[in-house]
C-alpha cells in the first residue's frame, strides 16, 4: 500500500471522523451500494415524459460503467482493500466482497452525474454534489484508497461521456 494513501486514510480516521458526521457518511455509502440510489432515481425519472429520456440515458450510462469497472477493471487490477493492509484502519460499513480499484460507488455516481448534467444542464449538475458525497464517504468509512476514488470518478465520468455520446450520435448526411 502506498504510504501516502495510508497516511491520508489514517488522518481521516483520526481527525475527521466524528459522531455527528459518521451516520451521514454511512448512509451516503449505503446509497451507493449496487448503484441502488441512482437506480431508484433513474426509475423515478422514467415515470415522467419530460425526464424519461434523461433517466434512460442515466441508467444506460450506469450499466456501461458497471460492466467496465466492476466486471473488467476490478478483476484485472485485483487491488486489495486498504483495511486489509493498514491494521490501524477501522471500517465503518460491512466488509466489501470485491476488489478495491476502482471505487465502483464513485464510478457509478460520477457516471450518473455526468449523464444527468448532459441531459438536464445546470439542474442535472447538482447531482455532482451527491456523487462527491458518495465518493468522500468511501474514504471516510475506510474501504477505499484515495486513488481508487479519484480514478473511479474519472472513469465513471469518461464512460458516461462516451456512452451518452454514442446514444446521441447524429447520422451524418
Amino acid at each position: 500500500m502506498n504510504v501516502i494513501e495510508a497516511q491520508i486514510l489514517l488522518f481521516i480516521q483520526e481527525h475527521l471522523r466524528c459522531d455527528a458526521l459518521t451516520p451521514l457518511m454511512q448512509l451516503m455509502s449505503r446509497l451507493g451500494d449496487a448503484g441502488m440510489g441512482w437506480i431508484i432515481f433513474g426509475l423515478v425519472l422514467l415515470i415522467f415524459a419530460k425526464t424519461r429520456r434523461g433517466g434512460l440515458d442515466m441508467l444506460l450510462c450506469l450499466a456501461a460503467c458497471f460492466c467496465v469497472c466492476n466486471l473488467i477493471i476490478k478483476p484485472l487490477a485485483a487491488r486489495i482493500r486498504p483495511y486489509e493492509v493498514a491494521e490501524a484502519l477501522d471500517i465503518l460499513v460491512s466488509v466489501p466482497t470485491d476488489y478495491s480499484f476502482p471505487s465502483g460507488h464513485t464510478a457509478s455516481s460520477f457516471a450518473c452525474a455526468t449523464a444527468l448534467t448532459r441531459a438536464f444542464g445546470k439542474k442535472g449538475a447538482w447531482s455532482f454534489v451527491f456523487a462527491a458525497l458518495i465518493a468522500l464517504s468511501r474514504l471516510y468509512v475506510g474501504v477505499h484508497y484515495p486513488t481508487d476514488v479519484l480514478c473511479g470518478a474519472l472513469l465513471g465520468a469518461g464512460i458516461s461521456w462516451i456512452t451518452y455520446s454514442l446514444l446521441h450520435r447524429r447520422k451524418s448526411s
